[in-house]
């Protein structure tokens, strides 16, 4: 992991160690149903803001420097607006007292490993720790019990969220926190943008765009060249 300088914290200084080394469960779910289509990025690209979102993973959220009165956790994925990304990189994670609130969003994605912990520990911590929503998925829903669940809070409490059945055998929720309906289907994690129905874009398709403008720009090309040599035929007779 890159390695930062610590920051200031009063007249100390204080750094969140980095997280020990997930298992080889924990990191192929989340690859796949979180990082694999560059989710974060997109999420990143669908709220705008980039100078004060953070949008995160892989570091530890705590209450306030040095605080051991409710466990660390490390999220699968932290959304938070209106926060210093800069101070959580010198934080090497994010430390709601430094950041002025808690995160607005929290996924876990569900393994053999840590499905129990999710559903249970994690909760009360995130709740504890003031997070806004916390989201579980789970592609099988042998580990969550359920295949996607989530939490609002709610004057200081976490109460359910909404989960509808929809076309295709699908389940969704809405997520108030990133305006985006978080959707399990066949297995897989969507993120839809509730004003089009539609998936906000993925890595594939900007992919594909450039792939067309490239196409496009070729045969444009190709067209100039055939008039130009139209010219020069006029111009011969």
């Amino acid at each position: 992991m890159t390695s930062v300088k610590p920051v200031a914290v009063g007249t100390a200084l204080f750094r969140l160690p980095d997280p020990p080394e997930r298992g080889q469960d924990e990191k192929m779910t989340n690859y796949v149903h979180v990082f694999d289509r560059g989710q974060p990025e997109n999420i990143r690209q669908y709220l705008g803001d980039r100078e004060t979102t953070i949008i995160g993973a892989e570091l530890y959220i705590t209450l306030a420097p040095g605080d051991d009165t409710i466990t660390r956790r490390r999220p699968d994925l932290l959304v938070a607006r209106n926060v210093s990304p800069e101070m959580y990189r010198a934080d090497n994670g994010y430390i709601v007292s430094r950041q002025g609130k808690a995160p607005d969003f929290v996924l876990e994605v569900a393994s053999r490993s840590t499905g129990v912990t999710d559903t249970g520990a994690k909760r009360d911590d995130y709740e504890k720790l003031g997070v806004a929503e916390y989201w579980r998925f789970d592609e099988t829903g042998r580990w969550h019990g359920t295949r996607l669940a989530g939490d609002r809070l709610v004057d200081g409490r976490f109460q359910p969220i909404a989960i509808e059945s929809v076309e295709g055998n699908a389940l969704q929720g809405y997520s108030r926190s990133l305006d985006l309906i978080l959707r399990w289907q066949d297995g897989g994690l969507l993120w839809i943008n509730p004003r089009t129905g539609r998936h906000i874009s993925t890595y594939d398709d900007v992919r594909g765009e450039l792939d067309r403008e490239r196409e496009e720009r070729i045969r444009a090309e190709g067209r100039v060249r055939e008039l130009e040599g139209e010219i020069e035929r006029l111009k011969g007779g």
